[in-house]
């Protein structure tokens, strides 16, 4: 298979961290050129990537010559450069949310099908390694039929939530944990939620109002698993645990996030690829016939990035369809919904 040929828009945390790491670990592959415009991240961009072109906009790195381009902007940003970049017939990875509303989420998938430009949300955390562990244990029929799920995910950076449209930590964290659920359970059919609300100020951030700086969200889903999702960037304790009760067992975990924080460290799965996304304490299943430690899995995000150049090539399907993506978003919006009205609020079948 030949090689795509990937530009990265935008070269923040998101584009060196999350994506920059894994598009060079990843087998037929090639990143091409970036898209940065300040000083800074041109300098660092100088430091990361000796030799490949740095370009001012979408238009001139299109100009150049690429397969695919992964969209790693403000999602203010998002709905214009995805469709420029569908318009030229060029395949497009999407980072989270993928949209910061339904209608537009509808709109770039359907200009993606209408032109047949393969496009993918970037929801990489299907492979966290703890997700891993438990896809594993669920697929075996460990806890036998799964009854409810708890999924908790906080963080402890009150200066690190994002504002503006798409802004907040149900947009953010709770892109990937709505994902994660559905991926496990199948898509949801009616939620409620409330919002950890904060003064924007309090929190560092330069604007005035109230941001969500946590939430919790319990969803519903059509095969009947409930799910309780929650999340906060404003507290003072990080916590991520996952937790399963099935009919026959449950399975319990705490993690590190293990490939997030190896590469915001700036390591990649090159650095070390028989040690690299395994968490250092797997779970536990507990049964009638007692408890046994579940090890950790190995996974990692590289496994994104190869799936979606395969699905460039026609060789496979995307790595997490659009489809999927909207119902994400559907699902966000009824929460936000539901947190505003205080009532459950039924999702869109997608």
């Amino acid at each position: 298979m030949d090689k795509v040929r990937i530009g990265l828009v935008g070269y923040g945390i998101g584009g060196r961290a999350f994506h920059r790491p894994f598009l060079l670990d990843a087998e037929g592959v090639e990143l091409v050129s970036v898209v940065a415009r300040s000083a800074d991240k041109r300098d660092q961009l100088a430091e990361d990537l000796p030799g490949v072109p740095v370009h001012d906009s979408l238009g001139a790195l299109l100009a150049s010559g690429v397969d695919a381009v992964v969209i790693t902007t403000p999602p203010s940003t998002r709905r214009d450069l995805a469709l420029e970049a569908i318009a030229a017939g060029v395949a497009v990875v999407a980072d989270k949310p993928f949209a910061p509303d339904p209608a537009t989420a509808r709109e770039i998938r359907d200009a993606a099908a209408a032109a047949g430009v393969v496009i993918a949300p970037f929801h990489n955390r299907r492979w966290d390694t703890d997700l891993t562990t438990l896809r594993g244990v669920l697929d075996d029929g460990r806890v036998g039929a799964p009854l409810r799920f708890w999924s908790r995910f906080d963080l402890v950076e009150r200066h690190g939530i994002a504002t503006g449209v798409g802004g907040g930590v149900l947009s953010d964290i709770g892109s990937h944990l709505v994902d994660q659920a559905v991926s496990l359970f199948g898509p949801i059919a009616r939620v409620s939620c409330t919002l950890d609300l904060r003064d924007a100020r309090a929190l560092g951030r330069d604007q005035d109002g109230a941001i969500d700086a946590g939430f919790t969200l319990t969803a519903t889903h059509v095969s009947g698993v409930e799910s309780v999702l929650t999340s906060n960037k404003a507290g003072w304790l990080g916590a991520r645990r996952l937790r399963v009760d099935g009919i026959d067992g449950t399975y319990e975990a705490s993690s590190t996030d293990v490939q997030a924080q190896a590469a915001v460290a700036g390591h990649s799965p090159s650095d070390d690829r028989a040690g690299w996304g395994i968490e250092p304490v797997g779970g536990t299943l507990t049964t009638s016939s007692g408890t046994v430690e579940v090890p950790s899995a190995q996974s990692s995000y590289t496994d994104y990035y190869e799936r979606f150049a395969r699905a460039v090539r026609g060789l496979g399907p995307v790595p997490v369809p659009a489809d999927d993506a909207v119902h994400v978003v559907d699902v966000l919006d009824a929460a936000r919904r539901s947190a505003a009205s205080g009532e459950t609020i039924a999702v869109p079948a997608p």
